[in-house]
This record gives C-alpha cells, structure tokens and sequence, in this order.
C-alpha cells in the first residue's frame, strides 16, 4: 500500500493536535448506565450493515457510518466531527489495517474510559492473508523500497470482509459488544445474530456450490484486485492490474499487454472491474485483445454510500449480503 509522505505525516499531526483541543472542551468519562440511547461508530459500509441487522427491532441504538459518502477505505480521512463522534460513542468499531492508522491517534484523545473499541484486524488475526503480487501485476517500486527497508513489515489484505466465514466471526464479536453496551436487548440482539448468521449460513452454501465449477478456473481483473478473501473461499485463480490496496491508477503497457493476452488465450465470457472503475483500463485490454465480451462490476463494497446503506433493497438500497449473492452470481457466469 502506498504510504503517506513526509508532508502528509506533518499534515497529521498538525490535525491530530488540533482535535485535541477540540476534545479537551468533551465528557471525559460516559457511563452507559440509564442512557436512552447507546451510539455504535462504523467506519465503512460492511461493518454498518452487519451491526444495523444485528439491531433489528432495537430503538435504542443509534448506528453511524463515518465512509457515508462512499469514499474508499484507503482515502478516507476523518473530519474534527467525525473523531468527536468517535470519542463519545459507547462502541466504535473499526477494519484496523494500515488504511486505519489514523485511528489510533484518535483513541488516544478520547478519554472516553467506558468505551468498547473493536478491531476487527485484531479480531480475525488468524485469518488475515498479505497482500499478494501475481503474475502480470504492477510493479510497485515504492513498496519494494519500503520492503528492503523493513524486512520484518508484513502487508496484510485489508478487505476481510469479503469472506463469509470472517462476517460470521465479526458479527459474533459485534453482538457481544452490543449486548454490553446494551443489556436490557441482549435477547433480541443474540436472536438477530442467530437470524442473521443463517442467512450466512444460505451464502456459504452458494459458495460451496459454485466451488466445483471454480477449480482450475481463473478469472481477468482489469482493476485493483481487492477479492482475494472471497476467491480464496472458491479455490478461484485470478490475473488483475493492480493488488487490492494499490495506490496505482495507471497501468504501463507492459500490464495492459499481459492481460490483453490473457484474454485472447483464455477466452472469457467476461472480464471484471471493480464497482468504481472509469472503464478505460478494461476497455483498452479487450480494444488490443480484439475482444467483444462484456465487463462487469465485482462490488467490494469500499464505495457504498450511507444513502444506499438506508434505502430499502426494492428501491436500490444495498445490504451486504445481497452485493455478495451479486457478485457470486457474476463469477459463475464467468466459470460455468
């Protein structure tokens, strides 16, 4: 992942600081004890929609997404209000890879002493997987630098979301937390985790069945590749531009040619691109391919807004699980 520059670190700093002085004037202790309402602070649109179906039926809390416009989690930065609300929620929870580095800043200037903090890094360490390069990748000469630099520095793949066997150990974790902060609905909490994690269980099934048709299969990614939790958990082979966390936008031609061969020897029914690709990327490949086949979008759900978050599915509304139902759907158009 691209690291920030010296003048991007001052930059920090000098913010951080001045948040400090805007907490100062904040509660410096909360207690949850006979509060109308408990706040939960989500950073992006996974962890808002699990946390929301797990609070079904619950009036009592109140859930925030701080990415609401659909910035991606590697770009996001946190406004003065944003961090305020961190520091007076009862729970904050959080991706906590290097995209999230900020946030430790901020949890040291809270002084909220009865906040609950999860870390869903943390949480699912025994599940992380690093950041891979595959044949046809950009090279990242900035990231080789920082390698030699640092020999020990493991880069974990920050999208742990899209594996549905690590949903089912966040929401666990996220309904115990809900329930602590939250005791008189920790019933209804505990049922909506056992409603929600079968509605898991019917995707793990999709993807169990569609795991045979993957085998051996590989699928052309003209983008970032941020999927790789997701086709881990089909045994699915791919070729992309660009790894998940990449800070790249242009690929050198050497890249478009790889994969412009890799159309033409493989012959697909379709190539990928993320949900925000501007299409030139892909368009060039299958232009040098001489390839008429259709591009479509796999969802990482890294740019979906707060608006679509609340809106009802029937009137274009996203939920986690349906995007995941899309995606699979998508890739098995692609194998069978």
């Amino acid at each position: 992942m691209k690291k920030l520059n010296k003048n991007k670190v001052l930059l920090k700093t000098i913010f951080f600081l001045l948040v400090t002085c805007i907490l100062a004037g904040c509660s410096k202790e909360k207690k949850l004890q006979n509060k109308e309402t408990v706040s939960v602070v989500t950073t992006i649109f996974p962890i808002f929609d699990w946390t929301e179906n797990l609070c079904k039926g619950i009036t009592g809390i109140n859930i925030e997404m701080l990415s609401k416009n659909g910035t991606d989690l590697h770009s996001f930065q946190p406004s003065a209000a944003d961090i305020i609300k961190i520091s007076q929620s009862d729970l904050f929870i959080f991706i906590g890879g290097e995209s999230d580095s900020w946030i430790k800043d901020v949890l040291k200037t809270s002084g909220n002493k009865n906040q609950l903090v999860l870390n869903l890094t943390e949480i699912l360490k025994d599940e992380l997987k690093e950041e891979e390069s595959v044949e046809g990748m950009e090279e990242h000469h900035h990231h080789e630098e920082e390698k030699d630099a640092d020999s020990d520095h493991i880069e974990y793949d920050e999208h742990l979301w899209l594996s549905v066997k690590n949903a089912k150990i966040a929401c666990t974790k996220i309904a115990e937390a809900l329930e602590l902060i939250d005791l008189g609905n920790s019933a209804l909490i505990a049922e909506n985790l056992v409603s929600y994690n079968q509605q898991l269980s019917l995707l793990e099934n999709e993807i169990l069945s569609l795991k045979p048709l993957c085998k051996g299969k590989s699928i052309i990614v003209c983008d970032r590749f941020p999927f790789r939790y997701m086709t881990e958990e089909l045994g699915l082979k791919y070729f992309a531009a660009f790894t998940g966390c990449s800070a790249e936008t242009e690929a050198s031609f050497e890249t478009l040619a790889f994969l412009a061969k890799k159309v033409s020897s493989e012959k697909p029914k379709a190539v990928f691109v993320t949900e925000s690709s501007d299409l030139k990327l892909s368009g060039s490949v299958l232009q040098s391919a001489k390839a008429d086949i259709p591009v479509y979008r796999l969802n990482s759900m890294q740019s979906v807004t707060l608006k679509n978050a609340l809106l009802p599915e029937d009137k274009g509304g996203e939920r986690f699980i349906s995007i995941m139902k899309d995606n699979l759907s998508k890739i098995r158009y692609v194998v069978e």
